[in-house]
């Protein structure tokens, strides 16, 4: 049977898949021969729930680049205009995404930890309050979930610019914490972005594996009213997942979302306050050791980048 990748996959097709099926670029951009990732690296905005870049045949490569510095001038010199110093951003590629705009939110920040008084403040999410952030999880080894989502937002960020979209990151390693989870999602809403994507890596319990998307669900309350954005968001999930097990060969989750990949809450800031289509993408679980040795590659961040990416083209493409 073919799979259908505008739907979530049955475990027996999923088993299929990852034996079978042939690694296949969608995206037929033309990535930057060379781009700077950074090794960086769970539940939602606060924990489980009550439960460079490369050719995009999914191999890949990462490749360390320099930032220039300015040497200090030895003789006085009138200070240079601000539009002097500021060099314009790159102009992107014209392809299938051009004149859409995708937001990457990399879950967590690596700096939470170190302001705990500052991510523990509660923040309104329409249904209640919650924590503005939180530190994320980690593996036994150490490697931080913060660490792991900014990778695999990095590599997407490549991906989908070389498509002609306009990325935004909510973060990028350059703020001291957070952001909080209603600006995150406000973010969003202030750039009118097509779509949004929230990474992550889950922290359960040993056995536990597999990848989930999680879904917002119908939300009225506050600032919070996700009427609009339920269908729109289900179709962009279900996506997702169709193409992160063709291209990963990570099965759905074992625990969640009854083997299908999917996974709906309305405990989440991030989704309740969101005007636009999102979606958060749990990777897998960083606490069971299997999928800890997959979230620590860099081949596969860079399988689960282009899956989570071809997701996305697919939902913008429709």
């Amino acid at each position: 049977m073919r799979y259908d990748d505008s739907s979530p996959p049955t475990p027996r097709v999923a088993a299929a898949l990852r034996a079978t099926a042939p690694r296949r670029p969608v995206l037929a951009a033309v990535v930057l021969a060379s781009v700077c990732l950074t090794a960086a690296g769970c539940g939602g905005d606060g924990g489980p729930a009550p439960g460079q870049a490369q050719p995009l045949s999914g191999g890949s490569a990462a490749s360390a680049s320099s930032s220039p510095t300015s040497a200090a001038s030895k003789s006085p010199s009138p200070p240079a205009s601000p539009s002097a110093s500021v060099k314009p951003p790159k102009p992107l590629p014209k392809g299938p995404l051009t004149g859409m705009t995708v937001v990457v939110d990399p879950g967590h920040n690596p700096r939470n930890r170190d302001r705990t008084g500052e991510i523990n403040r509660q923040v309104d999410i329409g249904t209640g309050h919650k924590e503005c952030d939180t530190t994320g999880t980690a593996t036994n080894s150490g490697y931080a979930e913060a660490r792991f989502t900014l990778d695999v937002s990095r590599r997407l960020r490549t991906l989908l610019e070389a498509e002609g979209a306009k990325v935004v990151l909510t973060q990028d390693d350059d703020r001291p914490f957070g952001p909080c989870v209603d600006e995150r999602a406000r973010i969003g809403n202030e750039a009118h972005a097509d779509a949004v994507v929230s990474v992550h890596a889950d922290g359960s319990a040993v056995g536990n594996r597999g990848f989930h998307v999680i879904l917002p669900a119908a939300v009225r309350g506050g600032a919070a009213d996700t009427a609009e954005i339920v269908a729109p968001s289900r179709d962009l999930g279900e996506r997702i997942a169709g193409k992160f097990v063709r291209i990963t060969g990570s099965a759905p989750s074992n625990y969640i979302g009854g083997n299908t990949g999917l996974d709906t809450r309305k405990d989440l800031g991030g989704l309740n306050l969101s005007t636009v289509p999102k979606v958060f993408v749990e990777c897998g679980n960083m606490r069971d050791p299997k999928d800890a040795a997959l979230l620590m590659s860099a081949d596969w961040r860079q399988k689960a980048a282009l899956g989570i990416a071809e997701g996305i083209s697919s939902y913008l493409k429709r």
